[in-house]
């Protein structure tokens, strides 16, 4: 690995390196700090710093290069490419507004909401199809979660209680 050091740090990059460091819950973003300031100010070799900071040799000379080309920006993790995420705030919004309505209030031919056709409906309703675990995931983070229905025997008669209890007893004897 060939030797790579930092100049000295003017009292403006010092400042912002400091507050960074001080203020940031990004722990990337710490390390990546203090191993420009271990490079400019300790005047340490990489190798002495990646085994400081437990990092590897080509990960601190990485850090320190971005650091001496693009200043501080330079320390911020790039953007990650990707997919835009499909669930967006208003399709979220609409999903949560329609799980907590029956569904024969909106005219479907069911009782009960699974995944499946909470996805369905929307994807009807939206135009955005999106899988049964993206439709979980953003139940859950609006803190709602679907469970299997519990079956309950019930009728209209006055009686039913009274007559249920004496089936019941007359099962055990």
């Amino acid at each position: 690995m060939q030797p790579f050091r930092l100049p000295l740090l003017t009292e403006s990059e010092r400042n912002a390196l400091e507050k960074l460091y001080r203020t940031s819950k990004v722990l990337r973003l710490r390390i990546r700090a203090q191993m420009v300031f271990l490079s400019a100010e300790q005047h340490l070799k990489v190798l002495e710093i990646a085994s400081l900071v437990r990092e590897s040799e080509v990960t601190v000379l990485r850090g320190l290069k971005r650091y001496h080309a693009e200043g501080i920006n330079g320390l911020y993790d790039a953007p990650q490419p990707g997919r835009p995420a499909a669930v967006t705030p208003a399709y979220r919004q609409r999903l949560l507004e329609i799980v907590r309505r029956r569904p024969r209030s909106l005219n479907q031919p069911y009782s009960l909401w699974t995944l499946q056709r909470l996805g369905n409906y929307l994807a009807e309703q939206t135009g955005i199809r999106v899988s049964i675990e993206t439709v979980r995931r953003t139940l859950k983070q609006g803190g709602i979660g679907l469970s299997r229905p519990q079956h309950k025997i019930s009728s209209p008669d006055p009686e039913y209680a009274v007559k249920k209890r004496r089936l019941k007893r007359s099962a055990r004897t």
